[in-house]
């Protein structure tokens, strides 16, 4: 029986891989901020030492069956051999190597990049206020008495305080070529810190499933110098649509793709009072029922502070 004689074109089908990844954007891998390049680098260096164990044992294994194939007659035969301390030493110190040296990185990294750690700077940081809703943005300039949706912007080499939670389901705040990722949940704040090193518009997406508007929760991240800043920060002022309670409670209904709109005032404690909203007087959570949970729970970051978070209230069981 004749094998089958595929036409010529087909040897260049595996090269239809590195096709389809020639639009692909790796964001990570080119940072435009301090703290993306220190996640790049940490990247960078863990995909070095396990590469160091990798590649050998590709090469090895190639080299070992072409060596010990059955045609070679002058490979050593010893169907007895059963220990070897010097392959003993290598395969075990060098991982263990290795291991120690991803926990040296991984401790000390766990502590320079900790989101809630602010970023050394002779500049006054901007702080904006961060709620995810379904499914679009909202940033709250507490300072400046503005707000938007789906657009947020900032001086270059200016710290970034975001303070971060939903008034939804849970969620993930994430620009990445700026830099890590924090979670947004509901009745919690989260923080996290970043800088822009270089002008930019840059993509921020929502890193968490969140339903069905889950791939429009885009939003674009605007570094530019101090005096478009400026311009910026007047041109959200000259509009006219505010942002109270009401406003709110329209603009949190769930929508898709929401274009960017600008609220010239918003109202004062905004951002506390929606992350407050699940909670009673007496620091319980409450869900939408009324129907109370347990205490509120208390997390410990890095750096030593305490985050106030809800508990989950419970269903009563039938009967109880």
């Amino acid at each position: 029986m004749k094998k089958p004689i595929l036409p010529r074109w087909t040897r260049f089908l595996p090269c239809l891989g590195l096709l389809l990844l020639a639009g692909c954007n790796m964001t990570l891998l080119d940072p435009k901020g301090q703290v993306g390049v220190d996640i790049k680098n940490i990247i960078l260096i863990a995909t070095w030492l396990m590469l160091l164990v990798v590649v050998p044992v590709i090469v090895l294994t190639l080299v070992f069956a072409w060596k010990y194939r059955a045609s070679n007659t002058e490979a050593r035969y010893e169907p007895d051999w059963s220990h070897s301390t010097a392959i003993e030493v290598v395969v075990w110190l060098i991982p263990c190597l290795i291991i120690i040296a991803l926990g040296i990185i991984t401790w000390k990294s766990s502590h320079d990049l900790d989101p809630y750690k602010p970023l050394e700077s002779n500049k006054k940081p901007v702080t904006v206020e961060v709620v995810a809703l379904n499914w679009k943005w909202l940033f709250i300039y507490p300072e400046l008495k503005i707000a938007t949706v789906n657009q947020i912007a900032f001086p270059v080499d200016t710290p970034v305080n975001f303070k971060i939670t939903s008034d939804s389901i849970m969620n993930s705040f994430f620009i990445p070529q700026l830099g890590s990722q924090v979670y947004a949940m509901a009745g919690m704040e989260t923080k996290l810190h970043l800088i822009a090193n270089h002008a930019g518009s840059y993509d921020g997406v929502s890193a968490n499933y969140s339903g069905g508007g889950f791939s429009g929760m885009k939003f674009t991240a605007v570094a530019m110098s101090n005096y478009e800043f400026d311009e910026w920060v007047a041109k959200v002022r000259a509009s006219s649509t505010e942002l109270g309670v009401e406003g709110y409670k329209t603009l949190a209904q769930p929508s898709e793709k929401e274009p960017v709109t600008y609220y010239g005032k918003v109202e004062d404690q905004l951002f506390h009072n929606i992350l407050h909203k699940y909670m009673d007087h007496s620091s319980t959570a409450v869900a939408a029922d009324r129907f109370k949970g347990g205490p509120i729970c208390t997390s410990r970051n890095t750096l030593g502070e305490e985050q106030l978070s809800m508990t989950t209230p419970a269903k009563l069981a039938a009967g109880a």
